[in-house]
């Protein structure tokens, strides 16, 4: 039987927080004993970046990442791991943000503005981190200070040399209005006696993390950013007096922490004026004619691309805009991390439906697909598989696409096309209509093409979207599928892959030095090399160029010591497993189309069958693309 007051007892205590109510006196001992307390705002996030530890890739030792990325170095930190994907660059510019910003250069005094697509991630970035901010240590403040401001402002300025070497501290800042006057007036100026608390940072409770969403044009008023003058107290104090103000605006309540500002260029321009003396000088002003206030805390602020572009034009908004550190936040365009997406989101759901192999990979090849812009170098298809780190070898040849060569073509590539909660609601709206529980790739498309169908989009676009995915997509989905049910009826495929694999290498290397085969007293095949590389459509005149640049690319992998296998050489290995397929599609289409089988056939069937279960397919999956693929695979 449960305990309850147990379970009680034990969560009071694990969430028990050291509290401390003390005085300035006391506090400045805390400090002497531990400097890093009173560390400024984009330190503690910095500090909380990196809590989780930095993992340095350095792209020689990783061959997919070398084929993305080139020479660069790749750095990926924890606290990003199983989060984000497909960005990794993003991430790095952000972290290196808040560290030239911690490290007191002149990022410390910028806006951090992430711009991107819709669902690209942006304000699921910015979630991350105030939620880094909440789990932070709690900071010491002034008590009933509004602005939960640093204790060490107390401190006079011709005594803070003195202080600042003691402590071994930088002191930025001075008091506000109201602690000001609380210090002259309650405590006659002893500031050693001013009582000092612990705070935590709270979005909920709005301690530490201010968020400012768009305001309406005809009724913007800065209060929300600044505070405003408490009417009720107007007959008691002058205009001026600190006890009139009311310090709840959103940069009240962000110093110390961070500041929030969604869809920022939907405000007007005078709107957004703090942000001026708020970055440059770390100044806000007060309500009504007070003095101006000490403001320590990052300013986050996210848009769209279109906002951008028409902030951006209008050159009157150059103050603001040299004061921004802008970061793209593209959509992925790599195959593989694009599905690690949907499945972290799935994770999130209630959803315990089986989704077939390959279905999510479908969807993600069709949002890549959208986001890419087409080259005249490759064909999207094969520009998809290279950015998904893929090694493509272009046919009758030793030579590899360049992928840099193919980003130079497009600068802004990913930052449209189609969305990543765009195919998740599709995802979930297959789910939610798939029977038996499973979701499959045939399922799916069907929904895909729905789902473009309703969408608010130009009739050109609209049209592209849905060519793509009737045409492009169901071919490449034929494609994987013929691949996947062939290798599953043919037992022992990969060796006989790496044999037909072998024999190939030994009798092209004969012709060439036109000598026999190796371990053999024969001389090579014309017949078989034909059989291999007219898969590929190589002509009989070019057959003798094909034959020297396998073997070229042979020698060249044996002197670096790598691993030759069926698989090193893509038009190889595209050759081969045709070969293979072509071998066995006529017994493979009368075993799935029939339904009347002979005793080896059945047991050809269910070995077949059994080889797909354990490629991660159920009852229901398999059987439905097993029907599909007879009547659209091997048609007569």
């Amino acid at each position: 039987m449960l305990d309850f007051s147990q379970i009680i007892l034990n969560e009071k205590q694990s969430t028990k927080t050291d509290d401390f109510q003390g005085t300035f006196l006391e506090y400045l001992h805390i400090v002497k004993d531990n400097n890093d307390i009173p560390k400024l705002a984009h330190e503690r996030i910095y500090k909380k970046l990196i809590e989780e530890g930095m993992e340095c890739i350095k792209t020689e030792e990783d061959i997919r990442l070398r084929r993305i990325y080139g020479q660069d170095i790749i750095k990926r930190y924890g606290v990003f791991e199983d989060k984000f994907f497909g960005i990794d660059k993003t991430l790095m510019k952000i972290v290196r943000y808040f560290y030239t910003a911690a490290m007191g250069g002149e990022e410390a005094r910028q806006v951090l503005y992430l711009v991107g697509p819709v669902g690209a991630g942006k304000s699921s970035l910015i979630d991350l981190i105030k939620a880094l901010l909440e789990q932070s240590e709690h900071i010491y403040t002034l008590e009933g200070c509004p602005m939960n401001e640093e204790p060490l402002h107390l401190i006079p300025k011709a005594s803070r040399k003195t202080f600042e070497e003691a402590l071994d501290v930088k002191i930025e800042g001075d008091l506000c209005p109201i602690c000001k006057y609380r210090l002259e007036n309650e405590f006659n100026g002893d500031y050693e006696k001013f009582p000092v608390v612990k705070k935590h940072f709270s979005i909920k409770d709005r301690q530490g993390i201010g968020v400012v969403p768009p305001v309406d044009p005809n009724n913007q008023d800065t209060s929300v950013l600044v505070g405003s003058v408490d009417i009720s107290k107007m007959d008691l104090y002058a205009e001026d007096d600190p006890r009139v103000f009311a310090l709840n605006g959103a940069f009240n309540i962000a110093n110390r922490g961070l500041i929030e500002f969604i869809e920022v260029f939907k405000n007007d321009i005078e709107y957004l004026y703090t942000m001026l003396t708020a970055t440059q000088e770390k100044l806000i002003p007060s309500p009504a004619k007070g003095s101006m206030i000490h403001f320590d805390g990052v300013i986050l602020a996210h848009s769209n691309e279109t906002e951008w572009n028409k902030f951006r034009s209008d050159h009157t908004n150059e103050a603001i805009l040299d004061r921004i550190v802008k970061i793209e936040v593209p959509y992925c365009l790599e195959l593989d991390e694009e599905v690690k997406i949907y499945k972290k989101l799935l994770k999130r759901s209630k959803f315990t439906h089986h989704i077939a192999p390959h279905t999510l990979e479908i969807a993600a090849m069709f949002a890549i697909l959208t986001r890419l812009k087409p080259s005249n170098k490759v064909d999207n298809i094969t520009k998809l598989r290279i950015y998904n780190g893929e090694d493509i070898i272009e046919k009758g040849t030793t030579k590899r696409t360049d992928i840099m060569e193919l980003k130079d073509e497009f600068e802004r590539e990913g930052m449209s096309g189609i969305s990543t909660r765009f195919i998740m609601k599709v995802i979930d709206t297959g789910l939610a209509e798939c029977e038996d529980g499973c979701l499959n790739p045939i399922i799916l498309i069907e929904m895909l093409i729905n789902g473009v169908k309703e969408l608010s989009l130009n009739d050109e676009t609209k049209k592209a979207y849905l060519t793509l995915i009737q045409d492009t997509i169901k071919k490449e989905y034929h494609k994987i599928l013929e691949a996947e049910v062939t290798r599953a009826f043919i037992h022992g495929y990969k060796e006989q892959a790496e044999d037909m694999f072998n024999n190939y290498l030994d009798h092209a290397e004969a012709y060439i030095n036109k000598t026999k085969v190796k371990h053999s007293d024969t001389y090579p095949d014309e017949n078989f090399l034909r059989s291999i590389e007219e898969q590929l459509g190589i002509t009989p005149s070019g057959a003798k160029g094909f034959r020297q640049d396998v073997t070229a690319y042979m020698f060249t992998l044996v002197r670096s010591g790598q691993e030759i296998t069926y698989s090193c050489y893509e038009p190889l290995k595209e050759a081969i497993e045709k070969r293979l397929t072509s071998s066995v599609r006529e017994l493979t289409r009368v075993i799935t189309v029939n339904k009347i089988r002979n005793n080896d056939q059945n047991h050809k069937y269910d070995a077949m069958t059994q080889e797909m279960k354990q490629n991660g397919y159920c009852d229901t999956c398999c059987n439905v693309v097993l029907k599909y693929a007879a009547n659209n695979l091997w048609k007569d």
